[in-house]
């Protein structure tokens, strides 16, 4: 099939959301509501075996054969146009002769999209639910209640930010490591505004390791336009142990070799409360 942006977000919405209508072609690309429903209708006429219209809920749910032709079984593409809605992939091209480049892909984490319509809805709509969840610790099957507020992506998977009613506190859940489709309850008492971690604002204070030359320190202050031989970071309490983990600043000791280690932590007691250690 051609690619066609417009047929893409119509299956992105119904694989990962499980329901689609004019209303979403409406707010995502300002058309009338009569070209949002020819839309429809002409990607069910492309994709015959994918769509089934509900009167009901007046939208176009999913058929149980549903294949995909324009997007992909990442979810990692659902949740990054959920952060830029106005974001969409461009046909694929021949590459340009005058310059080259290569982005980096890590392999996806598999998350099954009954699973995430599930999520997504009591994401939206502040529902309690209940879903299973699987760990290193514990990998047998656990029935969890959680409550969630928010899909974050903290550099190399995508977690799940909700109050866990077995913890009594907000907790991140590994996306795919979700088990099973989940049970939407009743409406939350835990809402992300009473997520004090989320809601709280962190400022962690790097520096080049004391013991690099200071030509290394140089180096160091010119990659990340330090001033003052400092650089200032500000990101949510709850993000600080995956920024840390990101810039590869161990909290704990100093690595043995300088070069290894790179940048230190300044503040460790202003930011000790928001460390998993």
């Amino acid at each position: 099939m051609e690619f066609n942006k417009r047929f893409w977000l119509i299956e992105l919405l119904a694989y990962w959301e499980g329901r689609v209508n004019t209303t979403s072609l409406i707010h995502h690309f300002g058309l009338s509501r009569q070209q949002s429903s020819a839309d429809l209708n002409a990607y069910s006429a492309q994709a015959p075996t994918n769509l089934t219209y509900d009167a009901s809920t007046k939208a176009y749910l999913p058929k149980a054969d549903f294949q995909r032709h324009f997007i992909s079984d990442d979810v990692g593409e659902y949740l990054g146009w959920m952060q830029n809605p106005s974001a969409a992939p461009a046909p694929i091209s021949a590459p340009s002769a005058k310059l080259s480049n290569l982005a980096l892909r890590l392999p996806p984490r598999k998350v099954a999209p009954e699973l995430m319509r599930g999520l997504v809805a009591a994401t939206r709509q502040r529902l309690r639910i209940e879903v299973d969840y699987v760990s290193l610790t514990n990998p047998n099957r656990e029935g969890r209640v959680i409550a969630p507020h928010t899909f974050v992506n903290t550099g190399l998977r995508w977690h799940l930010r909700a109050w866990c009613e077995k913890s009594r506190g907000y907790r991140d859940f590994v996306l795919s490591r979700f088990r099973g489709v989940p049970t939407l309850l009743d409406k939350t008492q835990h809402p992300i505004e009473h997520d004090v971690a989320w809601n709280t604002q962190i400022t962690i204070i790097l520096q080049p390791d004391p013991r690099l030359t200071p030509a290394q320190q140089e180096v160091l202050e010119n990659d990340y336009q330090m001033l003052g031989g400092q650089l200032h970071i500000t990101t949510k309490a709850c993000m600080v142990n995956y920024l840390l983990k990101e810039m590869q600043v161990n909290t704990k000791m100093l690595d043995g070799t300088p070069e290894a280690q790179q940048l230190v932590l300044v503040n460790r007691e202003d930011i000790r409360p928001w460390l998993f250690d």
